[in-house]
């Protein structure tokens, strides 16, 4: 059955975090006078990125504009009215480096530290001074940050978001979209959704995570976005492990603590492309390639417990495994929020301030996101993001 109502001048395809960061900044706007649509397909978010993810915030990029993002992320994670419930924890990465990885960790820490980082290198000896239960013998270099970086509840910031969205007057729909309705001139004049039919819209926002690629195909245009899986577990320690953080070994595991128990993500090898609803969990992965990292980088880890484990996907951009964000070229008032490639939860905000600025000014205001336009993948100029986890 159709859809009728008068044209929303905004819909949102997407309703995580992604697409409610941008509804929240475009209700907030005192410039912003319109209606705004936000199509989610499952209100559970049960399988949504932004219910799956680790949850955890870093400076500690390659690149100043996801430096930046992440600066004003932790700035609007602290300054937030929903900040209560949270769960903010203030700590840090922990980057580690061998010999061979020492001179990119170098290169990396001049890039944050231009961008006003509070970055801190390390070399094997005050690494083992700061982290005692550290095992040193293969590494020569680390790097930690002072009051930069943590992690809180994803899914509190979503329910948040979307609370404060719905009390303001936007519509959330329980739908998909799955294509759209242009001009002559190629503008959008409508959305379709899959169960309702078509919807009237003055502008997009393509914000669906791994289903963004399908839309941006009904338009035209490739977007090298893929599902990718990431494989999360949880484990137990009987011995206490003292103010740790999250530690990026140089084999690609992580871990971090979180309460009385710890998180790792586990490295895909090979990092194949999956379906969008594929979620199945390899539970051999942690005995076979975690453990022994784990073991081996932390002596106390080696009487671990595996508890847990789930699977989340990345929205992975191929070309350069960072953001594309903005307008498309060629395609009138539809605007891009995909190929966060892990790095969308902790971007969120500052995705979602400068979109609506966009909408409403039709310019970036706050922060110049150009670096990650889509044009770039129009002209073969990847950016190209290093840190990456």
């Amino acid at each position: 059955m159709a859809f009728v109502d008068k044209p929303f001048d905004v819909v949102i395809a997407g309703g995580g975090v992604m697409g409610s960061a941008c509804a929240y900044f475009l209700h907030t706007n005192p410039n912003f006078h319109g209606s705004i649509a936000v199509v989610e397909p499952d209100p559970s978010y049960a399988h949504a990125a932004s219910a799956r993810s680790a949850s955890s915030i870093r400076q500690q990029f390659s690149t100043p504009i996801n430096i930046s993002l992440s600066a004003f992320g932790m700035e609007f994670l602290r300054k937030s009215a929903f900040l209560p419930s949270l769960g903010l924890v203030d700590s840090s990465y922990l980057y580690l480096a061998t010999a061979a990885g020492r001179a990119a960790l170098e290169q990396r820490v001049a890039i944050q530290r231009s961008s006003g980082v509070p970055v801190r290198l390390h070399d094997r000896a005050a690494l083992s001074r700061r982290y005692p239960w550290l095992n040193t013998s293969d590494l020569v270099a680390g790097t930690d940050t002072l009051g930069a970086e943590g992690w809180f509840d994803g899914y509190a910031l979503l329910s948040a978001l979307r609370g404060a969205n719905e009390r303001c007057g936007v519509c959330y729909l329980r739908d998909r979209v799955v294509g759209f309705e242009q001009s002559d001139d190629r503008s959008i004049v409508g959305a379709k959704l899959q169960g309702r039919g078509r919807l009237g819209c003055r502008n997009a926002v393509i914000a669906a995570g791994t289903h963004s690629r399908d839309l941006a195909a009904t338009l035209g245009f490739d977007l090298p976005v893929f599902a990718r899986k990431r494989t999360v577990c949880v484990f137990t320690c009987p011995v206490a492990i003292a103010a740790c953080p999250l530690v990026i070994d140089p084999s690609g595991l992580w871990f971090r603590a979180e309460g009385d128990r710890f998180l790792c993500g586990i490295p895909a090898v090979p990092d194949a492309d999956v379906a969008p609803d594929d979620f199945a969990i390899d539970h051999g992965l942690f005995e076979s390639i975690a453990w022994p990292i784990l073991a081996h980088r932390v002596p106390a880890f080696e009487a671990l417990r595996l508890t847990s484990a789930w699977v989340g996907h990345y929205d992975y951009n191929i070309f350069d495994q960072n953001a594309f964000v903005g307008p498309v070229p060629g395609v009138a008032n539809v605007f891009l929020a995909s190929g966060f490639s892990g790095h969308g939860l902790q971007h969120a905000p500052g995705i979602g301030r400068g979109l609506a600025e966009y909408i409403v000014f039709g310019e970036w205001r706050s922060l110049d996101l150009a670096p990650l336009s889509y044009e770039r993948f129009l002209k073969n100029a990847p950016l190209r993001e290093l840190n990456v986890i």
